[in-house]
């Protein structure tokens, strides 16, 4: 049986198994499992390995993309500027490491994309946010990142700095963090978002639920909106890719 899984803590409402067990069974896929690993520190990642000698690849998740690369035996360039990994594949017992996050967010994010959408807000530090930087790099999107604490020389501002001139210089708003996630639904990014206008674009990863506080506030202010779920069906999609010999 050929293994895969997701690693990161909690697991409780991953999408990763889900989407694969019904991908198995939509395609005929014989002989492969998911599993979700929930590891309460990346340290267990090496009795993880041990214990499934039949494990092929995993998805990492929150909040272990960063913590996981001194375990990776060979990055690629992308992983290697971005400093965050989600996806490896294991070939003859080295763990290769890949982000796909990139991908998925730029093809969803290009959807909705429009020419006053050129500069960006990055809500959060982690290792999203270093895959959403770097995608709007590709795409010559000027952005700063928005932290509890504002660090200059690192590009990053406070969420205190976030005057309605500030939301107004920046029609693209990413939210990277997990404000909003299920069960916590009432929880959102503080930001003014009476200064948001029909010529914003909000962005949030979050894809559970569909429409966080975060989107819905937006929206009230008309501006476009679009959750995490397609950039996580994408970057699914390029892992398989990329486990079956079919990436890069």
């Amino acid at each position: 049986m050929r293994l895969f899984g997701l690693i990161g803590f909690p697991l409780g409402h991953s999408f990763s198994q889900k989407f694969f067990t019904e991908k198995f069974e939509r395609e005929g896929i014989k002989n492969c499992s998911y599993q979700n690993f929930p590891l309460s520190s990346i340290d267990q990642l090496k009795d993880l390995l041990a214990t499934h000698s039949n494990l092929e690849g995993f998805n990492i998740t929150i909040p272990y993309k960063e913590q996981v690369l001194p375990f990776i035996d060979q990055q690629t360039d992308a992983v290697q500027k971005i400093g965050a990994c989600n996806c490896v594949k294991i070939v003859d017992g080295k763990l290769i490491g890949y982000n796909t996050d990139v991908k998925g967010f730029e093809v969803s994010l290009k959807k909705k994309l429009r020419p006053e959408h050129n500069t960006a807000l990055v809500l959060g530090t982690g290792g999203a946010a270093k895959a959403v930087v770097y995608a709007l790099q590709q795409l010559n999107i000027s952005y700063k990142i928005v932290s509890r604490k504002a660090n200059p020389e690192a590009n990053i501002i406070s969420y205190a700095q976030l005057t309605n001139g500030v939301i107004a210089a920046h029609k693209l708003i990413v939210n990277t963090t997990p404000l909003g996630t299920y069960p916590n639904v009432n929880e959102c990014a503080d930001i003014p978002y009476g200064a948001l206008t029909p010529d914003h674009y909000l962005f949030d990863l979050v894809y559970n639920p569909s429409k966080t506080l975060f989107l819905q506030k937006g929206e009230a202010q008309g501006a476009t909106i679009e959750n995490g779920h397609e950039m996580l069906e994408i970057q699914a999609e390029e892992g398989w890719k990329i486990w079956n010999g079919n990436s890069i």
